[in-house]
């Protein structure tokens, strides 16, 4: 996923440099998006696994 919004912010940032605003605006909110459900998932994933382990 992380990946995924990487390679949209590359792309937003392509079609920016070629004066494309509207659809760079579109794939970078995507990205935006895609990067904030990764911090979420990542952080129930850390927090799941640091109370699932034996201390």
């Amino acid at each position: 996923m992380l990946n995924l919004a990487i390679f949209l912010l590359v792309v937003a940032l392509a079609f920016a440099v070629l004066g494309f605003t509207g659809i760079a605006a579109s794939f970078a909110g995507v990205a935006k998006i895609l990067f904030v459900v990764f911090l979420v998932l990542f952080l129930i994933s850390a927090v799941t696994g640091s109370i699932r382990r034996p201390s």
